[in-house]
């Protein structure tokens, strides 16, 4: 069996979390375009 590394989770925040891309003209750019595109609405069921 194959020992799979395991990011860990404070480390993953600190490069991918909101307050790391608020930091940057980049970061905050990408935010602003998923901010445009919106969540997907729930389907009525």
């Amino acid at each position: 069996m194959k020992v799979r590394t395991r990011k860990s989770s404070i480390k993953h925040i600190k490069m991918c979390g909101f307050r790391k891309r608020m930091r940057s003209v980049g970061g905050r750019a990408i935010l602003k375009r998923r901010r445009k595109i919106g969540r997907r609405p729930l389907l009525d069921v």
